[in-house]
């Protein structure tokens, strides 16, 4: 490498790949919970809300899923919660909808599990 080239690592952004058992159910689950999808195929769909992106896959395997875990960080862990409540997420998909706690690590979250048993954690920054 030419010593006068300085490398530019700078980053864009970072997407997990998040496993769905049912496609087209977690495609409804998380546009209910307000991500857009913009672009989907088949076997992938690119999902959004304000900046935070992540990609749906067709892919499920039991023990990836119940053992992957997404953070989403937010302004108002409450209108999130209310939200959540709102759009009856936890009757239409039969899933687990914690309430709102103070989290030792400066976090108040709630917790929510997706379709496959992929596990979220809303927080705000409690700092």
């Amino acid at each position: 490498m030419n010593a006068e080239h300085e490398l530019n690592l700078e980053t864009l952004e970072l997407k997990a790949f998040v496993p769905a058992k049912d496609f087209e159910l977690s495609k409804r689950f998380y546009s209910d919970l307000s991500f857009q999808v913009p672009w989907s195929s088949d076997e992938l769909a690119y999902l959004h809300c304000g900046n935070c992106t992540f990609l749906l896959q067709k892919y499920y395997v039991r023990e990836l899923a119940e053992n992957f875990m997404m953070h989403l960080s937010v302004q108002n862990v409450d209108d999130w919660r209310e939200h959540v409540r709102e759009q009856q997420i936890a009757e239409k998909y039969g899933v687990t909808v914690t309430e709102p706690e103070q989290r030792p690590w400066r976090m108040r979250d709630f917790v929510l599990y997706d379709p496959s048993g992929v596990l979220w954690r809303i927080a705000e920054n409690t700092d």
